[in-house]
């Protein structure tokens, strides 16, 4: 029973001592995540620019707004599209005169000309919307990088679409992002005190 007893504490010794050699190395890790690592950092720029406050706001409004005008769009081409067939099926079936499907075709084609004139007034529009968007974007991430990096600790910092391997600890994606969001507020603020 005494030899069990010592195995047993002899055990629980060896347990206790692993797992404090283990906290010490958590915790060094966790100390060496918090330090500079390098005069490199990079940041995952597609985390910033999707869960940033800019794009679950305006971003999503936009893309939005794109989807709704192109399913606008292929609604009223199919629907020319749709006359069109039944003006020709009318006609093969000899229901109307050729004069009348030639006078209805013409009325087709001048209201798919316009259509596709409006398309393009307004894809250019949205393009313009969604240029101005993007270059916000990237605005605002350049100014987050640079209010991050404002005591010059990182000599580089990357877009981690680059990389094929990095260190966590050179990670300061979450960091950009605080500060993109806090100048979006900012700039959101002062918008409307104007």
């Amino acid at each position: 029973m005494k030899k069990i007893f010592l195995v047993a504490l002899a055990a629980a010794a060896m347990m206790t001592s692993c797992k404090e050699a283990k906290t010490e190395k958590v915790e060094e890790s966790a100390a060496a995540a918090t330090e500079v690592v390098g005069d490199l950092a990079f940041v995952n720029t597609d985390i910033v620019f999707a869960e940033s406050e800019l794009f679950k706001t305006e971003g999503a409004a936009l893309k939005e707004k794109t989807e709704k005008t192109q399913q606008s769009w292929a609604r009223e081409e199919q629907k020319l599209q749709g006359e069109a067939t039944k003006l020709q099926e009318k006609y093969q079936k000899a229901l109307i005169t050729t004069r009348d499907a030639q006078t209805q075709q013409e009325g087709i084609e001048r209201r798919a000309q316009n259509l596709q004139a409006r398309v393009q007034r307004e894809a250019q529009t949205l393009d313009e919307e969604n240029l101005v968007f993007t270059n916000r974007m990237q605005d605002l991430l350049l100014r987050a990088v640079q209010a991050v990096n404002a005591d010059k600790k990182y000599k580089m910092v990357v877009d981690a679409s680059a990389l094929l391997d990095a260190d966590m600890a050179l990670d300061i994606t979450d960091a950009v992002l605080a500060k993109f969001n806090e100048l979006y507020a900012a700039e959101k603020a002062e918008k409307n005190t104007k």
